[in-house]
């Protein structure tokens, strides 16, 4: 992803450095090819990830919710009908 993003720009620009600044057009490609190709890698499992923790943390919200209603009416039966 990432770190793949990064060391395929500075590959590029190291060809370009080391061709003293006139580097064939196809030679600084590879260097951005590799860095968009780990770019899309990192994509394609970052966004899946993403939603799948959105959704686990609904579902936990909503367990959450379950349980402090369920524990509110336990409460309420224990105390009994109010005195009144």
């Amino acid at each position: 992803g990432l770190l793949g993003t990064v060391l395929g720009m500075i590959q590029s620009f190291q060809e370009l450095e080391m061709a003293q600044g006139s580097a064939n057009a196809s030679v600084l490609a590879g260097g951005i090819w590799e860095a968009l190709l780990t770019t899309a890698a990192g994509l394609l499992v970052a966004i899946p990830a993403a939603v799948g923790a959105s959704l686990l943390s609904s579902r936990a919200d909503a367990g959450a919710q379950r349980i402090e209603a369920a524990v509110s009416e336990l409460m309420l039966i224990e105390d009994g009908p109010a005195a009144g």
